[in-house]
């Protein structure tokens, strides 16, 4: 990991300042699904895989309506990156967790991988949680994005994403993997996190697998349907099921 520190360097390629307010407007404009690999000029870091930074706010519950944009349409592109160097010119312009307002989440995926449970790449893993006090929080996302970039969870392909969720009292950081029903890849991407946040022993890390997400996300909804309020301005209590997609 030391590489991506010693290369800790601002991005001054013309054009790619203009990161704000977590969104990098350049990817506005182009097909957010595209999977568009970034350019590495030569004399770059290429990374073993490219990225790309998703950011996204869930409203409050009591500003939550029929209209209400869904999680998927809340998703914001925020930039991509294949190499050190543009990783970090992507970093330094992006809010720092303590920065956030509650109910924020940034995505930082591997290219191709929405950070959602039902793309392809998801619907059969899971994601290990661990709940941080705010002190904590910003050492421990940078740390987690580097541990990522550069390979440190060992576990190639199996591994989709991180996740950052900012939270009212206490923030969340997650790891999503591909095989839910791999156990030792499960428990190797559990060791991992804990070491490279050397967490204690006594500090729990919580499992949860996106099937059992997804049916209970399904199972509320239909039970929204089937017993509908005479308040038509009622909102569906879906809130905590939106909030576990961090």
């Amino acid at each position: 990991m030391c590489k991506f520190y010693n290369l800790n360097v601002p991005d001054r390629r013309s054009g790619e300042s203009g990161i704000h307010n977590h969104v990098n407007n350049d990817d506005d404009d182009r097909n957010q699904d595209d999977p568009l690999q970034p350019y590495v000029p030569p004399h770059e870091h290429k990374l073993e895989y490219s990225y790309w930074m998703w950011f996204s706010r869930r409203p409050p519950a009591r500003e939550l309506s029929a209209t209400t944009t869904g999680y998927g349409q809340a998703l914001r592109l925020v930039g991509r990156v294949a190499s050190v160097e543009q990783w970090w010119g992507l970093y330094t312009h992006l809010a720092r967790p303590a920065e956030l307002p509650p109910l924020s989440d940034l995505h930082l995926f591997k290219l191709g991988i929405k950070p959602m449970w039902e793309d392809p790449a998801n619907v059969n893993g899971g994601k290990w949680v661990v709940r941080l006090r705010k002190s904590q929080t910003g050492r421990a996302w940078e740390d987690l994005c580097m541990a990522m970039l550069g390979e440190q969870f060992m576990v190639g392909p199996e591994l989709c994403g991180v996740v950052l969720s900012v939270r009212f009292q206490e923030d969340h950081l997650a790891v999503w993997h591909r095989t839910a029903s791999d156990i030792q890849a499960a428990g190797r991407v559990r060791d991992a996190l804990r070491r490279i946040l050397q967490l204690p022993a006594s500090v729990p890390i919580e499992y949860k697998a996106h099937g059992d997400c997804l049916r209970a996300s399904a199972n509320a909804s239909t039970n929204v349907n089937t017993n509908p309020t005479t308040n038509t301005n009622a909102t569906p209590n879906t809130s905590r099921h939106e909030e576990e997609r961090s």
